[in-house]
């Protein structure tokens, strides 16, 4: 079998495994330990496009789809179903957050794939610096170890709603959501 007709077997069967969720439900993958039949050439890019060999797949749909079968393992990303285990390239995190909304005490975001996550104890808020520029890279624990960065326009949004408060580091602005407190900037006294 040629390297193109196993891929094509491969996307097929992931698609197939993922179809088998109910409702918008997402398969137990975590609870999935298949051989690991390869690499397939899928990469989530940083900007959450996912290119199949060189190509985005432009129907929204199957990259949902595919969203709900991808898992992080200790030597990488994988598309899993019951019977195999593809390793993908992700590029940072493999969602983007796109929107986020405070509803009562929480912030619920929207993920590039359809994904809602209320920030919490359970899904954290990070960011992290970039270590050549100092610009702040902001992610969105989502499920089971997978994350979202949160895109610049919804990062300015969750400073603008930020409070100060005193910490170890010094002072931070942060967001509350669902109880837990989240730093996500330096206090604006300190921003230049």
């Amino acid at each position: 079998m040629s390297n193109e007709t196993e891929a094509k077997a491969g996307l097929e069967g992931v698609a197939a495994a993922a179809r088998q969720a109910p409702g918008r439900g997402l398969p137990p993958v975590h609870l999935w330990n298949p051989a690991h039949c390869g690499e397939i050439d899928i990469v989530i890019r940083r900007d959450g496009v996912w290119i199949h060999e060189g190509t985005p797949i432009g129907r929204e749909p199957l990259v949902r789809l595919f969203s709900t079968v991808l898992r992080k393992d200790p030597d990488g990303f994988h598309l899993v179903t019951p019977v195999e285990k593809m390793r993908i390239t992700v590029e940072d995190a493999p969602f983007v957050a796109v929107r986020v909304d405070r509803v009562g005490e929480a912030l619920r975001f929207l993920t590039n794939v359809g994904d809602e996550v209320e920030a919490g104890p359970d899904n954290a808020i990070r960011v992290e610096a970039n270590p050549l520029t100092g610009e702040p890279r902001p992610y969105l624990h989502v499920r089971r170890g997978l994350e979202a960065r949160i895109n610049r326009p919804v990062f300015y949004e969750l400073v603008e709603m930020a409070q100060e408060r005193q910490t170890p580091e010094g002072p931070r602005l942060g967001v509350w959501s669902n109880g837990a407190w989240f730093p996500v900037a330096p206090a604006r006294a300190h921003l230049t």
